[in-house]
């Protein structure tokens, strides 16, 4: 059986689900319910990133113990996943698990038996919310701009370090050999020419006595691992590597594809320091990277607890249902670039794309299905182009597909307001049904384009087409 492998990256412990988790939540369940409709063995994986600094203050600022403060997060980021329409054949990954610890060992002592680490004294600017060193330049009057509300921090210590200096070439040969490694295009031309400019290396721990929230360096109880480079190796253990590399090999050697989804502000530890990572212990690096935009809430900034600016989507699935969400997130929310979210936003594209829309056009086709009699003949109208949907999902583009869909949404709703086979019947059966049967038809595609994009309503529609009967309710009521 052909595999594919598909991982969002882990979101901090350190605040509850927000629109940009829900967002790369989203976007990868709809890769991988794509994959598994074309008969693939798919192994999706998400989960929650619980070491480093910001975890470790928050926990200590709300006077909780961090095991407990991540354990009871991991539940919030746990429940949310059924709400966002993802299956349960999610793996929910935890970098406090055992499992996890004895990976992340594993590949330190792998990296560091190749020549890799070493240990030194350094000094830095660092950034606690990216839990990234910032140099000068990055710095925005003295602030990251990302995190403008966050004092920079200077570290003065001893730690391990990684030699990701030694990296460039192989990383610029490896960009050269797939040129398709990083989607958009833009983001790849970003990260080759961070590359060009030189690598530093990068400290890899911490001193256990000013940051104890870590995985303990091996051999070295004195220090904990810098919360990267724990949290990365995820990516391998969750499928095998290094206890079970049969599985390891089905998912990430062999697979046909392995895709890790991303936000913009991971750009550099995803297809730079991660794969640089993967090339110091031998293993094959990821095939492609999808890095999204931010959703931007007020003042048009990235959404984030410290800016109190995010957006809760339990809410709004709550009142609007799952799909209209998904609907959202995956068509109105740009696929690459940084988009806006508002509640008006959402409630305006909500009534007219759903409500009124796709909503309205199958009330109106199964009443008149009904009233005539008339069952489904799926050859009566052309189905959706398969194809032109298959290259614009391997181009992760799935906002287009949605566009696709919503035109021929407008387009069976332009052919009933066009001919009016609700009033031809009346005076011409035979031509009346054939019109009825072209709707319903072209009702059915839609639901089929819909399957992996907004599961549940795909089903309720291709339920109500089979059975010949309306819905008992309306597929979004308006706002």
């Amino acid at each position: 059986m052909k595999t594919f492998y598909i991982t969002t990256t882990l979101p901090y412990a350190n605040a509850k689900p927000h629109m940009g988790h829900a967002l790369e939540f989203v976007r990868a369940d709809v890769i991988a319910r794509v994959k598994k409709l074309d008969g693939y063995s798919v192994f999706f994986n998400t989960g929650i990133d619980e070491h480093g600094s910001k975890v470790h203050k928050t926990a200590v600022s709300l006077g909780i113990d961090p095991q407990k403060y991540v354990d009871d997060l991991s539940m919030e980021f746990k429940k949310i996943l059924p709400l966002l329409g993802i299956g349960d054949d999610v793996n929910f990954t935890r970098t406090s698990s055992e499992s996890h610890k004895k990976s992340a060992h594993a590949f330190w002592n792998l990296c560091k038996k190749n020549g890799f680490i070493y240990k030194k004294n350094y000094k830095i600017k660092y950034c606690v919310g990216c839990e990234l060193e910032k140099t000068d330049s990055e710095l925005v009057g003295g602030k990251c701009p990302i995190h403008p509300l966050m004092d920079i921090e200077e570290i003065d210590e001893e730690n391990y370090f990684f030699k990701f200096s030694e990296f460039q070439k192989p990383l610029l040969d490896f960009y050269k050999k797939n040129p398709h490694f990083v989607v958009p295009d833009f983001r790849y031309n970003e990260i080759k020419a961070f590359v060009e400019r030189g690598l530093t290396d990068f400290s890899i721990s911490r001193m256990k006595t000013k940051m104890p929230w870590g995985i303990e360096a091996p051999d070295d109880p004195t220090h904990v691992m810098y919360v990267w480079f724990d949290a990365l190796v995820n990516y391998i253990s969750v499928i095998g590597w290094p206890h079970d590399m049969k599985k390891f090999h089905k998912y990430w050697v062999d697979s046909d594809n392995t895709v890790q989804y991303c936000g913009k502000d991971n750009l550099r530890q995803q297809t730079a320091m991660w794969q640089a990572m993967l090339m110091s212990v031998g293993l094959p690096n990821t095939k492609q990277v999808v890095i999204n935009g931010f959703i931007t809430g007020e003042g048009g900034l990235k959404m984030s607890k410290s800016l109190g600016n995010t957006s809760d989507p339990v809410s709004l699935v709550e009142e609007y249902g799952t799909d209209a969400l998904r609907y959202y997130l995956l068509r109105e929310i740009h696929q690459f670039e940084d988009s806006p979210f508002t509640l008006e936003k959402f409630r305006e594209a909500y009534n007219a794309n759903l409500a009124n829309g796709l909503g309205n056009l199958v009330s109106r086709v199964m009443k008149m299905a009904e009233n005539a009699g008339v069952k489904l003949d799926k050859k009566a109208a052309p189905a959706l182009d398969e194809k032109k949907h298959a290259g614009l999902y391997d181009s992760f583009e799935i906002g287009k597909v949605c566009d696709d869909i919503w035109s021929r949404i407008q387009e069976t709703d332009k052919f009933i307001q066009e001919y009016e086979p609700f009033k031809t019947i009346k005076t011409n059966i035979e031509k009346g049904k054939q019109q009825i049967s072209f709707a319903l038809a072209s009702v059915w595609h839609i639901a089929e384009a819909l399957e992996p994009i907004l599961p549940t309503t795909s089903e309720l529609i291709e339920n109500a087409v089979k059975s010949g009967k309306m819905l008992e309710r309306p597929l979004f009521e308006r706002k």
